[in-house]
């Protein structure tokens, strides 16, 4: 497996954090720096493409510009993974059934943007998504995404009822791309809630695609489908 070295550019001196699974000798990347990954059409993995380094915003910002992001066991290295195939969201084939847009127009609950998103990464960590068993959402993970939110880069669509956080969803926007991450739910239809009144807002404002990683139900009732690494590369490259 390729394990990664940091490309040094100009600019402050490189630091790094202690971490169980991050590499101390892994120089830190502001959100300034970038770093090449393998390309992942290149790769005879349909998901891991590298591990190793570490979640600085530097880091993650490149992995997300060149189509991977981390996912991993608490105390392994980093993984990044460029699934294939890629599960995506496009203008037009958002989904709101008519039992959602009922619920949505009828305000069951209160929708927020950026307003509580530690406390949805941390619902996130402790509830999981939909379809997936247990959570990947380590202290790690949460360090490095609530650095991404204070930056301006992670976001966060918050499902309130009755005053408390019911559901909601977060994930990193570049350009015009929302790379989606996690989603909880601890009322019935919280998430979808958070989820499509965030997505609603980011095709309206010119977002091309919604990144959802990896299939899962929950996300292929919102509209979800499959489409080839390869294309999905194309895409968030801006080829033609």
């Amino acid at each position: 497996m390729f394990k990664m070295l940091a490309e040094k550019r100009s600019g402050p001196d490189f630091k790094s954090e202690d971490s169980e699974s991050e590499d101390s000798t892994f120089p830190y990347l502001d959100q300034t720096r970038r770093f090449r990954f393998p390309l992942p059409e290149e790769s005879d993995s349909d998901s891991v493409i590298a591990w190793g380094g570490n979640l600085s915003p530097g880091m993650l910002l490149s992995a997300y510009e060149q189509g991977l992001f981390p996912w991993y066991s608490e105390g392994d290295p980093i993984l990044w993974h460029s699934p294939d195939p890629r599960f995506v969201i496009f203008p037009g084939k958002l989904h709101i059934s008519q039992s959602m847009a009922k619920i949505l127009r009828q305000k069951k609950f209160s929708i927020t943007t950026d307003t509580d998103f530690n406390g949805v990464i941390r619902n996130c960590a402790e509830i999981g998504r939909p379809g997936q068993d247990g959570t990947w959402i380590n202290n790690d993970i949460i360090k490095a995404y609530t650095k991404m939110h204070m930056l301006g880069w992670a976001h966060s669509s918050e499902a309130w009822l009755d005053g408390r956080l019911a559901g909601g969803c977060y994930g990193i926007k570049i350009g015009r791309f929302f790379f989606g991450e996690s989603m909880f739910s601890l009322a019935p239809n919280a998430s979808k809630a958070a989820f499509l009144t965030m997505a609603v807002k980011l095709f309206e404002t010119g977002t091309e695609l919604i990144d959802c990683q990896i299939p899962t139900r929950h996300l292929e009732s919102l509209g979800g489908e499959k489409i080839s690494r390869i294309e999905f590369l194309r895409i968030i490259r801006g080829q033609s």
